[in-house]
């Protein structure tokens, strides 16, 4: 089975198709997916669909591009909310430096928040890190050395050097889609040297649907298509990268109870 650790069903290319979007991740062997949060405030929401679906979890954080817009948000509420039974992670947040939606200093201040929040819970943090590798490594080995956390840079689009940092600190690497691009061949090199027990598959969905479904809207049921390629990249079968990928979310979210 494969597990999609990272989708916005609240998207309205989804959510205006929720049953269809569920049936087709079930064809395709899609058993479980996470609906991330990207704005506290709207937390509610995802919520809803973790309890209608019970193969959905969701979780709770500020997207870097809202950073600025939920400086309200503090560590205490982050760890309240995330006492659901049905959220099991936080986030997602980061550093996104190719927008710049938001001031960077409000980036980074949400950022050590949602650690904070990861640290107490033990939940993951699922991170955002676009063209931001340096200031991204570097805080995470500040927030590391006053107490380790368990954490997932999700949809990796950085260098070799962020992804070497990220692992030595403990930390697991999601794909996406953009490892079936032509020009994602760093993306692919780090995929070769990610350990067995470090990566997972996600779809980003609705965005960056992989090949050959580039340009179109992105659904969970996709994955499969990501799976294929970096079962390939790996050098092992669709197969082995699934029970893989799927214990390797069980013992990093593990709140889930799939372990």
């Amino acid at each position: 089975m494969l597990i999609d650790s990272h989708c916005h069903l609240d998207f309205e290319d989804l959510s205006n198709d929720l049953d269809g979007v569920m049936a087709r991740a079930a064809t395709a062997g899609v058993t479980h997916m996470v609906t991330i949060s990207t704005l506290v405030d709207k937390f509610s929401t995802y919520a809803e669909l973790a309890e209608r679906y019970d193969n959905v979890w969701c979780s709770v954080g500020t997207h870097p591009h809202n950073a600025d817009k939920e400086l309200h948000i503090q560590t205490d509420d982050l760890v309240r909310l995330s006492a659901h039974p049905r959220c099991i992670a936080i986030g997602e947040a980061g550093l996104d430096y190719f927008y710049d939606n938001a001031p960077r200093e409000a980036q980074a201040t949400g950022l050590r928040r949602h650690i904070a929040a990861a640290r107490i819970t033990n939940l993951p943090l699922v991170i955002h890190s676009r063209q931001a590798d340096d200031d991204m490594a570097a805080i995470l080995e500040e927030e590391t050395g006053q107490g380790a956390f368990p954490f997932l840079l999700h949809c990796f689009t950085a260098g070799p050097d962020l992804a070497r940092r990220a692992l030595a600190l403990g930390g697991y690497i999601s794909f996406s889609g953009i490892i079936t691009f032509k020009n994602a061949e760093e993306i692919r090199e780090v995929a070769q040297f990610v350990p067995a027990d470090r990566y997972l598959v996600e779809t980003d969905a609705p965005y960056l649907a992989p090949i050959p479904h580039r340009g179109q809207s992105n659904q969970p049921a996709i994955v499969r298509h990501t799976a294929e390629k970096l079962a390939e990249v790996r050098g092992v079968t669709l197969e082995h990268l699934a029970a893989e990928t799927t214990a390797n979310f069980a013992r990093l979210f593990s709140k889930s109870g799939l372990a």
